[in-house]
């Protein structure tokens, strides 16, 4: 059984998130501060971390932080703060998710199974994505559709690909861009915009209503597939 540890202060909360991952087979262990969290962390080494930001000690990205100093388990944040602002600066300290208060039981669920399929994967195994009638083969870098062979630049292999290791994740701008380009072009928003708008003309059947490549605002984006992630 996967062993999931919730770092949240709210009694309450943390009693319906336990009673609720319980049911669905999980093991579960708890911590109230951000202190108790980082040692819960190294002494458990649990498959997925639940963490809220607003801890009375410490700021739950710092719990993210110390984290990702020694594992690169999935951490999915759960907090009432709502702000872009917010949501990036969790992101980009590591989490992998963002689930934001109060929140519905099914999604977190869903959000849970995304975050522990994709940590299962072989960390160098990329995927050949179905996107409807496209299938894109990542590791032989080509694509086809209906009408025969797709032309995909290895820039646009590249961001695709990192969206692909994410799947169903959110990706920031700032990280897309950096595992694309490199971390000179950091904060070229208007530039990576431009490669998602071509890499929907090329895979999505209605580039103005995508459903694979899913923008999230302010923040970053999402690929969605036809097949579970």
């Amino acid at each position: 059984m996967f062993l999931v540890l919730i770092v949240e202060d709210d009694a309450g909360i943390r009693g319906v998130l336990r009673m609720l991952l319980e049911s669905q087979g999980y093991r579960v262990v708890d911590a109230e501060s951000a202190a108790r969290g980082a040692i819960e962390a190294r002494n458990h080494r649990p498959d997925l971390v639940v963490v809220d930001l607003g801890l009375p000690d410490q700021d739950g990205l710092s719990v993210i932080r110390e984290i990702r100093r020694f594992s690169p388990l999935p951490i999915l944040v759960l907090s009432a703060r709502t702000m872009e602002t917010d949501k990036i600066a969790a992101l980009d300290a590591g989490a992998d998710d963002y689930v934001a208060k109060p929140f519905s039981a099914p999604e977190l669920l869903a959000r849970v199974r995304a975050a522990l399929r994709r940590n299962s994967r072989a960390a160098d195994q990329l995927p050949l994505l179905r996107l409807g009638p496209i299938s894109v083969d990542l590791t032989k870098r080509c694509a086809q559709g209906p009408a025969g062979s797709l032309h995909m630049t290895p820039l646009e292999y590249r961001v695709i690909e990192s969206l692909a290791r994410n799947a169903g994740m959110i990706v920031t701008q700032n990280q897309l861009i950096r595992e694309a380009w490199g971390p000179d072009r950091l904060g070229d928003s208007r530039g990576l915009r431009s490669y998602i708008k071509m890499l929907r003309q090329k895979l999505e059947p209605d580039p103005r209503q995508p459903r694979y490549l899913i923008t999230e605002a302010g923040v970053g984006y999402r690929l969605q597939t036809d097949e579970p992630v």
